[in-house]
């Protein structure tokens, strides 16, 4: 005997939306703009703690006079302020115990710190060192990190390890890049570039050291090197930012240059354009935006340049504030100089004011550059 089939009766979501089923975990429903800030939190503590707080405590720090850390004042620099009230002996850099004789008087608020900037034989030599650099290495790298991007993205054999082998820079340390740039450009027999030059029969060159320095080749005197001049210097600290600095680049670009409809240049190429004016008038306006991000995104890296500058100087000066010359400044950035004035291990009292109005300055510079690009790419960018 067959069995009677049993029939259900239809539910819809309405019956159901607001009964408690039994045995099932009810799930807590919250709404979207509540999960969006749950999802959002430990990024803006991060930015927090390691952005805003810095800034604004930097901000203090520029606009109060003569300041200097109280020992036991905590981080943040208006607690330098009131606690220097409590207790005027300054006795925080070991290297001066007898800074603690002295009163120290109520700080006040001003610009002393900005008018020391510019009055300092260096800070604007280190801001002229800075641009220079940054207007020469941003349009070079672009450029050469787009024409490898375009050549990579146009071969198939061995692709994988061509974009593996121009991508090493960036997932090396910096100090150990400027290691091996400095000695390929060693002012000694052994440097690369030079044993280049002297087999194409030029003279040998001295692009770091700051003396004079014979250039023996076994027991022959090939030539007595003058001191490595400004822009001999320049050459090593270019070639090293331009080749560290194009690895993240040509990965973007190559990133923008997947998304660009084949349709167009198929099409363009059935009209018998040249692939020059394809990559001229086609691939270029459709990778502006990635243009755009990485020229902006490539000025603000420039401008913050400190090991990179220091790294091609390891051989020349232990010193971690050596860039070139004899007094160490010929190729001296920003950064270089705002770090220097945190050093107390100089045996002067570190100045974390004038640091603080230094990097105050160069974030000035760097947001008016930022805003000027923005305006000038609005007719320029499509997206």
């Amino acid at each position: 005997m067959a069995e009677k089939a049993i029939k259900l009766p239809a539910v819809n979501y309405d019956d159901i939306r607001d009964k408690k089923v039994i045995g099932k975990r009810r799930r807590i429903s919250l709404p979207q703009w509540a999960v969006a800030w749950i999802v959002l939190i430990p990024a803006l503590i991060f930015l927090v703690l390691f952005m805003f707080y810095p800034i604004i405590n930097a901000f203090f720090m520029a606009f109060i006079n003569d300041f200097e850390f109280v020992e036991g004042a905590g981080s943040f620099a208006l607690g330098s302020f009131f606690k220097s009230l409590e207790e005027p002996c300054v006795n925080w850099n070991l290297f001066h115990p007898d800074v603690c004789d002295m009163y120290r008087r109520m700080p006040s608020f001003g610009f002393n710190n900005f008018v020391y900037l510019f009055q300092d034989a260096h800070f604007p030599a280190t801001i002229a060192n800075t641009a220079i650099l940054v207007i020469v290495e941003v349009p070079l790298t672009i450029i050469v990190s787009l024409v490898i991007a375009s050549f990579l993205n146009n071969i198939k054999a061995l692709k994988g390890l061509y974009q593996t082998i121009f991508f090493l820079p960036y997932v090396t340390n910096a100090i150990a890049l400027g290691l091996v740039f400095n000695m390929l450009f060693s002012h000694t027999p052994g440097g690369i570039i030079n044993v280049i030059i002297t087999a194409l029969g030029g003279k040998p060159v001295n692009f770091l050291n700051p003396s004079a320095y014979e250039y023996w080749v076994g027991d022959k005197l090939v030539a007595v090197l003058p001191p490595a001049s400004k822009f001999n210097q320049a050459i090593v600290i270019v070639t090293n930012s331009v080749w560290s600095g194009i690895a993240f680049k040509i990965l973007v670009f190559m990133a923008g240059l997947a998304t660009i409809d084949k349709q167009y240049t198929d099409a363009a190429k059935i009209d018998g354009s040249s692939g020059f004016t394809i990559w001229r008038r086609i691939t270029l306006p459709l990778l502006s935006p990635q243009i755009l991000y990485i020229t902006i995104t490539s000025f603000i890296g420039a401008f913050k340049m400190y090991s990179g500058v220091m790294s091609v100087y390891t051989n020349i000066n232990g010193s971690g504030f050596y860039f070139g010359g004899t007094e160490g400044y010929d190729w001296m950035p920003v950064v270089g100089w705002i770090y220097k004035q945190m050093d107390p291990s100089s045996g002067n009292l570190s100045k974390p004011g004038i640091a603080a109005a230094g990097s105050l300055v160069l974030l000035a510079i760097i947001l008016f550059i930022t805003v000027i690009q923005f305006a000038v790419s609005k007719k320029r960018v499509h997206y």
